[in-house]
């Protein structure tokens, strides 16, 4: 399989530490959708990323959907999501707040970078950090009704932990955000990023540079 994205993106990121967790070999290809917007399209016509191609030569092109190919893949015994019941009803929700916070806080950036500051709404602007910080404290309290426990679902690593730790890592960069007011969620997040699997599939942010093919 060829996986199609950079690091510094949280999407491709979660895809990435699923597929080592699982075990499945891939090519990475570390493209831009500012630089190689052109190439990325070859493959996916919205230009976006992460884009997977698998062996057959299917593109799957959202992450979630990618996610959900792969543990269907390995197996609900390996499958980073629980099967079913209230534990996979909890990640799904934890998985949804950290990809809720993350979606807002690109729309922020790119407001940031791609509209002058004369024309930045303020109002919406605030809007979309009152829903990031809305996201941050939900997960907060379920870190906070976690303590004593390793993961957040369960006694092992699910997909909650690595959205969690993937989303929040790219939004305190890309803000740049403090985590100080979600002290239990940083230190999860800390702990995850400490871990060589997730250093081995990271890169800082980079934001990027304003071009009239640029993809969201």
């Amino acid at each position: 399989m060829i996986l199609i994205g950079m690091y510094d993106s949280s999407y491709t990121r979660r895809v990435a530490i699923a597929m080592a967790l699982y075990g499945l070999p891939f090519e990475h290809r570390a493209w831009s959708v500012g630089r190689d917007f052109d190439r990325i399209r070859e493959y996916n016509p919205l230009g976006r990323a992460p884009t997977l191609v698998l062996d057959d030569g299917e593109v799957l092109t959202e992450s979630a959907m990618m996610l959900d190919y792969l543990d269907d893949l390995v197996g609900p015994q390996r499958a980073l999501l629980p099967p079913t019941g209230v534990a996979r009803r909890d990640a799904q929700r934890l998985i949804a707040l950290a990809t809720g916070a993350i979606d807002k806080a690109i729309l922020i950036v790119l407001e940031r970078i791609f509209r002058p500051v004369e024309m930045h709404s303020d109002a919406w602007l605030s809007r979309c950090r009152t829903q990031v910080e809305g996201a941050l404290g939900a997960l907060e309290q379920h870190c906070v009704a976690r303590a004593g426990h390793d993961w957040l679902v369960g006694d092992a690593m699910t997909h909650a932990d690595i959205a969690a730790a993937c989303f929040v890592t790219h939004l305190r960069e890309a803000l740049p955000l403090d985590l100080s007011p979600w002290p239990a969620l940083r230190m999860r997040v800390d702990r995850c990023e400490a871990l060589p699997l997730f250093r081995a599939h990271y890169i800082p942010f980079d934001a990027p540079v304003p071009t009239s093919k640029a993809a969201a």
